[in-house]
């Protein structure tokens, strides 16, 4: 099967658990996912006023998270089971969402203030869905996403070790990011202020009373030069 193919039959697949594969269910996923909100709110500027476009919401966790800020989100994911489950998460005023492939995206040039997206980009072409969004954002817009390590341990044997990768709930084409090829990739497109950032040592799966003293010691290392480099993450932002 194709790309597109293999993402549909993977929302489909995971569509019973989601948050359970994504990692946001338990003490530390929701510490995590609302970490990760306010990322998005800071480094886009989200704010009453501001319109954004959120990448791959799937059942729309960042979604309601980020519509606190008062910003118009409009939220897209290419599974409709997805979507369904997001529509069904409670309605939020000033937040819609929509089924819809990021690589032909419907709607005007200039539409956002803001593109942003957790866990998105590594599943894309980014030949293809890095024009569209760059097309729909405004001139000075922000991206901002959130995206595995490729340097981290785990994530570089759940990525690279297909019976691993199937067993943790991966679809087949997503891979992950060393930072600076993925830097390298945006410059190709004129992005300006590209910023990539290692962050996150907070295991999802950390046990609920373990969850403050396993953030205490990320923070920590967070901070050092040569270990933050094995983060589980990395914050991308970048302005058109």
């Amino acid at each position: 099967m194709d790309r597109i193919s293999n993402e549909l039959a993977h929302g489909r697949r995971i569509s019973g658990k989601p948050e359970f594969y994504w990692g946001w269910s338990g003490v530390a996923g929701r510490l995590r996912a609302g970490r990760r909100a306010g990322m998005f709110v800071a480094a886009g500027g989200l704010a009453p006023g501001k319109k954004a476009l959120e990448i791959g919401c799937g059942t729309g966790i960042f979604t309601h998270l980020t519509a606190e800020s008062g910003a118009d989100i409009t939220a897209i994911d290419l599974s409709p089971e997805l979507v369904e489950l997001a529509r069904g998460g409670g309605a939020v005023p000033n937040a819609k969402f929509l089924v819809m492939n990021v690589e032909k995206l419907d709607f005007r040039d200039a539409s956002f203030d803001c593109v942003y997206g957790s866990s998105v980009l590594h599943h894309l072409d980014l030949a293809k869905a890095l024009p569209e969004m760059l097309r729909v954002l405004r001139p000075g817009g922000t991206l901002v996403f959130t995206e595995p390590n490729m340097l981290n341990p785990q994530i570089m044997v759940q990525k690279n070790v297909p019976f691993i990768k199937k067993a943790m709930g991966d679809s087949p084409d997503e891979t992950a990011f060393f930072r600076w090829g993925l830097a390298g990739r945006l410059g190709e497109y004129g992005l300006k202020d590209i910023r990539i950032e290692p962050f996150d040592f907070l295991h999802p799966w950390t046990p609920g009373p373990l969850t403050g003293a396993a953030r205490r010691i990320g923070a920590v290392l967070e901070r050092l030069p040569l270990l933050r480099e094995i983060a589980g993450s990395l914050l991308v932002t970048a302005e058109k």
